[in-house]
This record gives structure tokens, sequence and C-alpha cells, in this order.
């Protein structure tokens, strides 16, 4: 191997490279795309800009879309935007072949895209069922496939999932996403040992509760705040915040860009096979009540001796 190819701290961290992010019209993947871009690589912006049927909040559109790519532009940048459906293989590898015509390459794929269904197995559909499935797993592949013998050929890359805590610890009522986020990480990790030998890395990034679109809406905020109709953030900030070890509810789309970011860089030039937790401890939260809700309790046992004695 040439070492003079991946030397570390040259410039900006990405500098020269092209890195698709799907999911990208807003949230983390718009976050992501930013990121890479303000760090040297022009981007390849995929997102599918329509509703999903059973996806019960508002999705991406056109404009959003529009708007990750004059963000991007203006971290000087050029930024392809396509509208793509990635549980349609042929419509990402339409997507996978305009970007290389483009730009000459792919270095980085970072597959961000996801949806939410807060279901239980006796509210799973089989639309819903389909509906995650494809779109969380098979969607990564169709993501995947078509960019590995490109890679091959160019003589490596990074392969960013975006995966969840979901992908190693269930939630009562996500039946869907938390098969399809365990998926990914099984496929993450075959990929991951068949394509070493070809200097392609492949890792996933776990983020826990992320305050993006895909959380900050009436219908996934009204679950954590124990299905209170129409909930605002305040009503969730304290459930959200009793997952976690660090004393916040919910971590920034940013800070999932920092870790993908290091993934793609030279930094993790010898990284592959590891699922990264970004989630203020969650994974390691021990198991009992948590002191955030301990202290909670205790109050308002203290507010209700108060108003009795009173």
């Amino acid at each position: 191997m040439n070492e003079g190819i991946r030397q570390v701290g040259t410039g900006r961290r990405v500098d020269g490279k092209v890195a698709l992010v799907t999911g990208a019209a807003r949230g983390q993947g718009r976050s992501h795309a930013i990121v890479l871009a303000r760090e040297g690589a022009q981007v390849i912006a995929v997102d599918i800009c329509q509703q999903i049927p059973s996806v019960r909040y508002p999705m991406s559109v056109p404009a959003d879309l529009e708007e990750t790519k004059r963000l991007v532009e203006q971290q000087g940048q050029r930024c392809l935007a396509i509208e793509a459906d990635v549980r349609s293989a042929h419509q990402m590898e339409k997507a996978i072949a305009d970007g290389i015509d483009e730009f000459g390459k792919i270095d980085i794929l970072v597959i961000n895209h996801g949806i939410a269904h807060m279901a239980s197995w006796a509210d799973t559909t089989e639309e819903l069922w389909r509906d995650a499935i494809d779109t969380m797993l098979s969607g990564v592949w169709y993501s995947v496939r078509p960019a590995i013998p490109h890679m091959i050929e160019n003589g490596g890359g990074s392969i960013i999932m975006i995966s969840s805590t979901a992908g190693l610890k269930p939630v009562a009522t996500a039946t869907a996403y938390i098969a399809a986020k365990h998926g990914v990480l099984g496929l993450m990790r075959s990929l991951s040992a068949q394509l070493g030998e070809h200097w392609i890395r492949v890792n996933a990034v776990l983020p826990g509760n992320v305050l993006s679109p895909m959380v900050d809406n009436d219908y996934v905020l009204g679950h954590f705040a124990g299905g209170r109709p129409s909930a605002e953030i305040a009503d969730a900030e304290f459930p959200a915040q009793t997952m976690n070890i660090l004393p916040i509810p919910w971590v920034q789309p940013q800070d999932i860009s920092n870790a993908v970011l290091f993934l793609a860089s030279e930094e993790a030039r010898y990284v592959t096979g590891i699922a990264m937790p970004v989630d203020a401890g969650m994974l390691n939260q021990p198991p009992g009540i948590p002191l955030i809700a301990t202290e909670k309790i205790a109050d308002l046992e203290q507010q209700h001796a108060q108003v009795g004695a009173g």
C-alpha cells in the first residue's frame, strides 16, 4: 500500500472527496452534507422529497432538498441534488450513476435515511412493516450495492450507515423500526468483513434521541409524552432525559455529523466494522429507575405531602 495516499492531518479532513448522503433534505442528513462540505467534500444529496402514506408526520419536500443544496454550496462546494426513493433499486442505481457521471467518483457513502413508526406488534400493519423494512433495511442495501464495484475500482472508500441505539436495544412501541435498525448492523458487519481487502471501510453510527424533524413533530413527541395528543417539546423533555446518562433529553444533528466526519476521514483510516453510539449514554444506562426520575418522584411526593398538610 502507498502510505502517502492515507496520510492524516493534511488540509481539511475530507478535502477532494465526493460524498453521497441519503435523507439529505433536512435534519441529520442535511447536517452531514453541510459538515462534509465544510471539510472539503463535494456532495451528492439524495432524498425522496415526498410523503410515504404510513408515516404520520410531514416528510421532506423538494424545497427542503434545494435548501440543502444551497447550504452545501455556501460552503464553497458543488452539490448535485437528486430526488430518489431508496426503496427502489433502479432509482438508487441511477442516483449512484448520475453522481459518478457528475463528479467522476464517490469516496464516501452516508446512508442516513429513516422513518419513524411508533407501533407495537399489534398495531404493525402489513403496510407499515413493508414501508419500514423497505426504507430502512432494503433501502440501505439498494443505496450501497451499486456503489461497491465503483469503490473497489477506485481503490477504496468509507461507507457509514446510520443505525440507532434501537439497533442494539429494544423500544416497546417501535417494532418494525427496531427490526430494520438491527438489520442495518448485521449488513454493516457483513460488508465490513467482505470489503476490507479492497480498502473499503464500513461502519455504523448509533444515534440516541436526536432533535431533528423526525422527532420534533406531534406524532413522535406525543409518544415521548405518554400518548398525549399535540405534545410540544417541553412535554417530551423529561421523559427523553430519563433515557440518558448525561443530563440532556437529546443530542443535536451536528453531534451525529461529527461522528460521520470522523469515520469518513483519514483519522479513521484503520477503523472498520464498528457501531459507534452518539447517545448521551443511553446504551449504558444502568437498569432500574434513573436517578433523574427518582428525584422527580421525590419532588412530587414532597409536593403531595405539603398539599395534604395544608
